[in-house]
């Protein structure tokens, strides 16, 4: 499937494409707010290939060790939100590390290469769904959206507001 080349390459190109790095973080904050890591393993996922961007979704594959599959609980959890979840049982191709002459490859100084068991999964999240939570998180923690909130007044503002003295303000008595 992989190899640690191509998920080297993505990383770079989500640093590169400052709007891709701010989807992943929508992304990985609906996950979040989804509480998908109080499910066993999910928490240690690492982005294998995404985001990718569509009309009306965003994409991302994660891998883990085959020994350490996610709990697929939390992937039927993120089925009730209108999200794609497949699991995949697939290899990545990765350099042995060098302890002995055997460990290299003829004719180079680099190791040789490995296929490693892992698991991938690819979550497909609708982008409804991640502008509903992002707005929620908006209001939650008050992050300027450029939309001025409304403000209702309440009686202490009026109480609090300080009396206007005729006097002082210029009028005639």
């Amino acid at each position: 499937m992989e190899d640690v080349l191509d998920i080297v390459k993505n990383i770079q190109n989500i640093y590169d494409t400052p709007n891709y790095f701010e989807v992943l973080k929508d992304f990985e904050r609906c996950l979040d707010e989804l509480d998908l890591y109080v499910y066993k393993n999910w928490e240690d996922g690492e982005l294998a290939m995404g985001p990718k961007i569509g009309r009306h979704w965003v994409e991302c594959t994660f891998i883990w060790p085959r020994k350490d599959m996610p709990d697929p609980m939390g992937g039927k959890r993120l089925l009730d939100y209108d999200c794609e979840v497949q699991y995949k049982k697939t290899t990545m191709t990765v350099a042995r590390k060098i302890k002995k002459p055997d460990d290299v490859r003829p004719g180079t100084k680099k190791g040789k290469l490995d296929s490693k068991p892992i698991w991938a999964v690819t979550i497909k999240m609708p982008k409804k769904l991640m502008a509903d939570l992002f707005s929620a998180y908006a209001e939650e923690n008050y992050i300027e959206t450029g939309l001025e909130p409304k403000q209702e007044e309440q009686p202490a503002d009026t109480v609090a507001a300080p009396a206007v003295d005729p006097a002082a303000a210029g009028g005639a008595v």
